[in-house]
């Protein structure tokens, strides 16, 4: 038992050691306030960094014992360097929708494409043009739908908006309306007009280029069995590679030119937005896509020769030609394949139960719905999306597979219960004459396996791998 007085020595000496370690932790942060400033003065007298604005180091005055992580990564980036400071890209303009009085000054919160248009106008005319800065178009459609109705306001703030992007309000005062922010999304609409967010994928307040190479950054988005790239990227070769060699790509060069100044393994980046030894750098991630791999049924682009021109010259720096022309003929084929022994009977086949009274012409009143929405938006994007970037897994089990499965086992025989419950079974007969009987690749589904077929299979299989076949 141990005796109160010792109790008691334990306790005083507890006390005086939280003591210390809050009167440290106060000093730390005067300390850190000191340093940020005098090493700040120091670099600008020694010519090691362009002077910052006045209405900066006002900020700093503050922020830098407010928000010393914020302050100690701007410092750590080329804006620093340069002199780009606080004020210079949150400076705002009376009148303007989300201007608002602080600590006098005039700020706003967001900084838009258009403000950083004013040194990066390239790149800002790029992004404006993409598919990017119109992803918040897509909750126009049914994936807004379902999301606002299926599941309701709460979940789309904090789901669907944050990578399409949100509709920024503003209050009376300039601030910013919480029901809309926070909110980094790609296709954000700001309250200057301006569409997009640069800080979606360069992560402020560093604005490093060696982060934004990474694939990390796309996977915020880029996830999910409705468009699964990060993950088809991370099982395929590149993928692979990336993850034994990352070391070596060079991500913090200046220059970075796939072929010159790296080869051993791509980022998304490389493929659809970074310089190649004959293309610059874009901000336009469409420019590179010969294929619509998300819509229901897929279509060439616009312009889509000269946009697989441009993703082909990607792959030639790396690649011999006939490695990429071989990788666009099984591309091109599999996604016809896609299309036509699935996308477009499925997409008509439920039109057609429409038109003859079967179904409703609503969205996602009935089994058959839900079950086309996920042929097409899960498993057929799923599908397309492992074909295009050499994940295997991801085109077969995940993708076509699923699709097939999808077709063969559920939305045929919901499409002939849906007749027989309509009184319309000979609309069914019609289906499977038009859709299937016409078609050699579904003969199996009505008429089984073909036995010669089989066979063929087997020996196949048995003079490859000497393995018998049950």
């Amino acid at each position: 038992m141990e005796m109160p007085e010792l109790q008691s020595l334990e306790n005083q000496n507890a006390r005086l050691v939280i003591s210390r370690k809050r009167r440290r932790t106060m000093t730390g942060r005067k300390v850190l306030f000191t340093v940020v400033l005098v090493v700040s003065v120091l670099l600008m007298v020694s010519g090691a960094v362009a002077k910052v604005s006045d209405e900066t180091q006002k900020c700093l005055s503050c922020h830098a014992a407010r928000m010393p992580g914020l302050v100690d990564q701007w410092q750590s980036s080329l804006h620093w360097q340069s002199g780009v400071g606080c004020f210079e890209c949150h400076g705002a303009q009376k009148g303007e929708a989300d201007a608002m009085s602080h600590n006098g000054f005039v700020v706003a919160t967001i900084v838009s494409p258009r403000d950083c248009g004013k040194c990066h106008k390239k790149e800002a005319d790029e992004q404006e043009a993409s598919h990017h800065a119109e992803a918040g178009n897509i909750l126009n459609t049914n994936d807004g739908l379902l999301g606002q109705t299926v599941g309701g306001e709460p979940a789309v703030a904090v789901g669907c908006r944050q990578c399409h992007g949100s509709l920024v309000k503003t209050m009376a005062d300039g601030s910013l309306d919480p029901a809309t922010w926070p909110n980094t999304g790609i296709g954000r609409v700001n309250p200057d007009g301006s569409k997009g967010s640069c800080s979606a994928c360069h992560v402020r307040h560093r604005f490093n280029k060696e982060q934004a190479r990474q694939p990390e950054v796309c996977g915020k988005c880029h996830v999910g069995p409705d468009h699964p790239q990060k993950e088809v990227y991370e099982e395929s070769k590149h993928g692979i590679m990336y993850e034994a060699y990352r070391d070596n790509l060079r991500l913090d060069n200046p220059k970075w030119v796939a072929g010159e100044d790296y080869y051993d393994a791509p980022t998304c980046a490389t493929c659809h937005i970074s310089a190649t030894p004959n293309q610059g750098v874009t901000h336009d991630v469409g420019a590179r896509l010969s294929w619509n791999l998300r819509a229901p049924i897929s279509k060439r682009t616009d312009n889509w020769e000269k946009k697989l021109a441009n993703m082909q010259d990607a792959c030639n720096a790396c690649h011999g030609s006939g490695f990429v022309n071989g990788f666009y003929i099984q591309l091109d084929e599999f996604v016809d394949l896609y299309n036509t022994k699935f996308a477009i009977p499925a997409t008509e086949i439920r039109s057609m139960l429409m038109e003859e009274g079967v179904l409703t012409k609503a969205n996602f009143d009935e089994k058959i719905d839900w079950l086309y929405w996920e042929l097409w938006h899960h498993e057929g994007r799923r599908a397309r999306h492992g074909a295009a970037m050499s994940g295997p897994d991801y085109a077969w089990w995940h993708g076509i597979y699923d699709v097939a499965k999808n077709f063969y086992t559920e939305m045929m025989p919901e499409a002939k219960e849906a007749c027989e419950k309509a009184g319309k079974p000979e609309v069914y007969e019609k289906i499977v004459t038009k859709y299937i009987d016409s078609d050699p690749r579904h003969e199996w589904f009505t008429k089984g396996f073909d036995p010669k077929k089989v066979d063929m299979i087997k020996k196949y299989y048995k003079e490859r791998y000497d393995q018998k076949v049950e």
